[in-house]
């Protein structure tokens, strides 16, 4: 099989990050709850990669970041806890569901939400945001990168833009956060939220986010910590009082090895020869007049994601082609970016979205060309 749908999971995995999960589920307990060797061990993986984490993205402290299951799970905490009814709330049309649906769980209580819109090839309105900044405006919640036309967005320009006027800034790093440098203060960044089965190259069950150190984030759970145990209310603390229950102690250990290794390979490296295939790819889609692709590729520092249709052949139809007769793994339909569907008129077909990681080859780029060409060759 070809795989070409890394935006949805790297599924091809370094092999330090395999061993380092096999051997944690043959040795690590359970974080804080013993003074054996084994939970001692579980608790030492877990502190080191909070420390990895914090310096990988330039937090100030590595008890900001707390660990999650995926960034669904931090974007729900993030949003749920920061943001109360009669707040404004910014966002884009870009978000991924995601951040959409807390959002629109929030307006059903009263928060009020305002979009900021698109131009034809994906890319936000940066002047919007201003514009649309009232006096109850709490937050601007945002991508790094869309999962659907893998453009890039400038959030240090956001970041900026919030912070002078005394707005929180939440930042979705799903698309981005190992890929592309983060460094949270710089971009004036007060949470963000990551995912550890993409671009960090680590298992799927790890994720997390950061807090700006001195912002009180609402626990969206409550329960066992290892600590305070005879209080009736969970601990207020970070990272603990974003990490009820018994972290994925497996999965984060193979987080720690998977960021090991993009730190020894070079960020740069891997960006650059994955943005390489796919400018590869977009070249030579570009050269079919039979096919449409979407997104900004005027400058290809962007996300090693292309997007496309073949004429009004419904994506879904092109993707199985592409798998069983070609061996072709990719993804079709909405992407959960509703949004962003509507934004490019692809709401009825969806879109194919091929996308690449630093384990394809050229010589699987050219495979995947020559499958599209024989698509469209009656067409």
């Amino acid at each position: 099989m070809i795989y070409f749908d890394n935006a949805a999971t790297t599924m091809r995995k370094p092999e330090c990050v395999i061993e380092a999960v096999a051997a944690a589920m043959r040795s690590l307990g359970n974080a804080g709850r013993g003074v054996h060797e084994a939970s001692l061990e579980a608790s030492r993986t877990i502190f080191d990669t909070r420390c990895l984490m914090a310096d990988f993205f330039g937090a100030e402290n590595p008890k900001q970041i707390a660990f999650t299951a995926n960034s669904t799970e931090a974007l729900n905490i993030a949003i749920k806890g920061l943001f109360e009814p009669g707040d404004h709330v910014i966002t884009t049309v870009l978000e991924h569901n995601s951040v959409l649906r807390p959002l629109y769980e929030l307006q059903e209580k009263g928060i009020r939400l305002s979009f900021v819109g698109c131009d034809g090839s994906g890319q936000p309105d940066y002047d919007a945001f201003e514009t649309l900044i009232d006096g109850d405006t709490k937050g601007i919640v945002c991508t790094h990168g869309s999962n659907l036309t893998g453009n890039l967005v400038d959030i240090a320009r956001i970041g900026r833009i919030a912070h002078e006027h005394g707005l929180l800034f939440v930042a979705d790093a799903s698309q981005t956060a190992g890929v592309f440098p983060i460094n949270v203060r710089e971009m004036q960044i007060d949470v963000l939220c990551f995912t550890g089965h993409k671009s960090l190259m680590g298992p799927q069950g790890t994720g997390g986010l950061y807090v700006r150190e001195g912002l009180k984030v609402r626990p969206l759970l409550s329960g066992g910590s290892g600590v305070q145990t005879y209080s009736r209310t969970h601990p207020a603390e970070m990272p603990t009082a974003l990490e009820a229950g018994t972290l994925n102690g497996h999965g984060i250990a193979g987080l720690h090895a998977a960021v090991e290794y993009i730190r020894e390979t070079g960020m740069n490296v891997i960006r650059e020869k994955e943005q390489a295939l796919m400018r590869q790819f977009h070249e030579g889609v570009s050269r079919n007049p039979k096919i449409r692709v979407y997104g900004d590729f005027s400058d290809y520092n962007r996300c090693p994601v292309v997007a496309l249709n073949i004429g009004d052949y419904d994506s879904s139809e092109v993707s199985d082609e592409l798998f069983m007769t070609y061996g072709i793994a990719t993804r079709p339909g909405a992407h959960c970016a509703p949004l962003m569907h509507e934004a490019l008129g692809t709401v009825s077909q969806g879109a194919v979205r091929f996308s690449f990681s630093y384990f394809n080859t050229e010589e699987e780029v050219s495979q995947a060309l020559d499958a599209l060409a024989e698509l469209t060759a009656d067409e």
